[in-house]
């Protein structure tokens, strides 16, 4: 029962956002989310992969976000960051894009992703930047080490940007 309620949302939204989409070609969604569970056993490796409930969130991830006919996935090039993102791009037939969390550059991203719908996976600090960046505010606050249940969903027109913070944990 405690799935069903962000998965009822997750499906408002994305019902919602395919429904506009197909009359309104400006309709943008971006949805953000950060890397799963990483390997903390080697303290020195800055780059490790996923530990097995870190792979079952990715997983979920692409359960959560299955409604959702992505037209683009964007990952930091991390290891952790590619194997979250990755089964949703396959979900997807996508290959998943790399961009550079230190370059940020959210009026590009959003040039080149006008009308879709679009999953940018990032790390605690660099995701909540990133939604800030678009909503031209510092609304997000970086994200506990220990959260890695967030989903920052942005609908953006040509006049309007409307931000959703959910926290789909599957605890």
């Amino acid at each position: 029962m405690k799935f069903l309620i962000p998965l009822i949302l997750i499906g408002f939204f994305t019902v919602s956002s395919c429904a506009i989409k197909s009359d309104d070609t400006t309709l943008t969604t971006l949805y953000f989310i950060r890397h799963a569970e990483k390997d903390r056993s080697n303290l020195e490796n800055k780059n490790p992969h996923l530990t097995a409930k870190g792979n079952e969130r990715a997983k979920y991830w692409a359960e959560v976000l299955k409604n959702v006919k992505f037209d683009a996935i964007y990952s930091t090039d991390y290891t952790r960051t590619i194997e979250t993102a990755s089964p949703t791009a396959k979900n997807n037939n996508l290959k998943i894009q790399i961009y550079d969390a230190n370059t940020l550059n959210a009026d590009k991203l959003l040039r080149e992703n006008r009308g879709n719908n679009v999953l940018i996976v990032g790390h605690s600090d660099t995701t909540p930047k990133f939604v800030n960046k678009f909503l031209g505010t510092e609304s997000y606050q970086d994200i506990d080490d220990s959260n890695n249940g967030n989903l920052y969903i942005l609908t953006i027109t040509n006049t309007m940007i409307t931000d959703l913070l959910l926290n789909v944990d599957p605890q």
